[in-house]
């Protein structure tokens, strides 16, 4: 699996998670899939536009999935996508002839590795991107995507310059 973006848009995702440490930033990536040679066997997502969303973790969504009480349940530590933002964009998506092919968020002072609430949460056929924010810079960006048992592997990028 490939994931490839241009360099704006890693750009604007380092914007929004420095702009929004110490909390986790989030947002959606829309592209293409498209599947490469039989003999690669390599599928290939291509972002087409780099989608911010809000974070509106709350309290309330860490109780109503019942996460462990020993789990910091702030929006330091995790994000939330509105379900009806992301069906809004779907249809936006859609209308462009466009998907939804991963998703992004940030880890502030921690390494760009999914966590167990990212794995928990993540969707199949999708890329993760990860970006390690560390005393509001960012140091790092990672992309991941499930195993068939939904474990997280890490994905190849492939970064073009903007034209």
């Amino acid at each position: 699996m490939i994931l490839q973006l241009d360099s704006h848009h890693i750009q604007a995702i380092a914007a929004q998670a420095e702009r929004t440490y110490p909390e986790e930033c989030c947002g959606l990536l829309l592209g293409k899939v498209s599947s490469g040679s039989i003999a690669s066997r390599t599928e290939s997502r291509t972002v087409v536009e780099v989608r911010a969303t809000e974070n509106v973790w709350t309290q309330d969504l860490g109780d109503a999935i019942e996460l462990p009480n020993d789990w910091d349940v702030t929006q330091h530590k995790h994000f939330w996508i509105d379900p009806r933002e992301i069906l809004q964009v779907q249809r936006e998506a859609r209308d462009r002839h466009l998907d939804i092919i991963g998703v992004y968020h940030s880890h502030p002072d921690h390494p760009a590795t999914p966590s167990e609430m990212d794995r928990m949460c993540a969707w199949a056929h999708y890329s993760y991107v990860i970006v390690s924010v560390q005393h509001g810079k960012v140091i790092d960006l990672r992309s991941w995507s499930l195993t068939e048992d939904h474990r997280f592997q890490p994905e190849d990028i492939l970064i073009a310059e903007a034209v």
